[in-house]
């Protein structure tokens, strides 16, 4: 085996065990004050996040929401894992984002989930959702200690 090839695998394997770090329960309010960013969340309202098994290749939590959903199962989609979705970033540089849906028992669907893992140990939670009811929250997540 060549050296680059052993780094490359303890890089991988770093990365999966730095994910690891974020099971557990996370919890923060929603922010953002414009109202094109607060769609269907009350202010004030906060979201906990229990994520129950995490990987380089999916997520798996459970998502409460003030006012908007309690203990709904979030569950990355395969498909997105699988793809170039899987390598999506945005301002902040994410070390992980992952794409998930949540139902929503309000009668009008599920939302989108997206779950953003940050080096310095903090997870932004992104729920939106179209159509009649539309939904458009931002949440700041710090881990909970136990």
């Amino acid at each position: 085996m060549r050296w680059t090839t052993v780094a490359v695998l303890a890089v991988v394997a770093a990365g999966c065990s730095d994910l690891r770090e974020f099971r557990g329960e996370w919890r923060g309010p929603r922010v953002g004050d414009a109202p094109i960013v607060k769609v269907g969340v009350r202010d004030g309202a906060y979201a906990q996040l229990t994520i129950e098994d995490i990987d380089a290749h999916g997520l798996r939590a459970r998502l409460s929401i003030e006012g908007v959903v309690e203990d709904g199962l979030v569950e990355s989609l395969p498909g997105a894992e699988a793809d170039a979705l899987a390598d999506m970033t945005f301002a902040g540089s994410p070390l992980r984002v992952y794409l998930a849906f949540v139902a929503i028992p309000d009668g009008g669907g599920e939302a989108l989930a997206l779950i953003a893992l940050y080096d310095d140990h903090r997870i932004e939670a992104r729920v939106l959702r179209g159509g009649a009811t539309p939904l458009y929250a931002i949440f700041a997540l710090t881990e909970t200690v136990p």
